[in-house]
């Protein structure tokens, strides 16, 4: 029960919660002396265990390795090709020096990093993009798939009901009449 204490009976017993939110206060029947606190824990237990909840774990869980199959297939395949097709070896080294590289530090992203030179890596950014659009097109086609499913089984008409037994009985009465 969220309450922003402006009824004059709850405005003396609500709770701020500043450490986590910013604007939100709790009711203190929620938190108060423990009597509503197992019908708390309840509707929480009810609401975390809820398919949509469950769904969206098991979803962020595999968006998060699909994510790394993503980067391995761009970082491990596809740019090694694109960086020999335009001439370079490694694709991810790819910068320009916004101030002047120190004697003695190799060119390369990492070092020129960890020597506090700022850098434009544009091989980066690259690398990031094509994972993006490699990504958001998989998710394009899965989703595609999805619906085209989804339309299948709304197009394939219903059975009707089967006839219930009084009606069926109330039939057979009727034909038996009609003779």
């Amino acid at each position: 029960m969220l309450c922003l204490g402006r009824c004059a009976p709850c405005a003396l017993r609500c709770i701020p919660l500043a450490a986590f939110f910013s604007v939100s206060i709790v009711h203190s029947s929620v938190i108060g002396q423990g009597k509503n606190m197992s019908g708390f824990f309840k509707e929480f237990r009810e609401f975390a265990v809820k398919g949509n909840v469950m769904d969206l774990a098991i979803g962020v869980i595999i968006g998060g390795a699909f994510g790394k199959i993503v980067d391995s297939v761009v970082g491990d395949l596809i740019m090694p090709l694109v960086g020999r097709v335009v001439g370079g070896l490694d694709f991810s080294n790819y910068f320009i020096p916004l101030k002047e590289v120190p004697a003695g530090v190799a060119m390369t992203l990492a070092e020129v990093k960890k020597a506090g030179v700022p850098v434009f890596a544009y091989g980066s950014f690259i690398t990031v993009l094509l994972n993006f659009l490699i990504l958001a097109f998989i998710i394009f086609v899965m989703v595609k798939q999805i619906n085209r499913l989804k339309r299948e089984d709304a197009a394939a008409p219903a059975a009707p009901p089967p006839t219930p037994e009084d009606i069926v009985l109330l039939r057979e009465i009727r034909d038996a009449l009609k003779k």
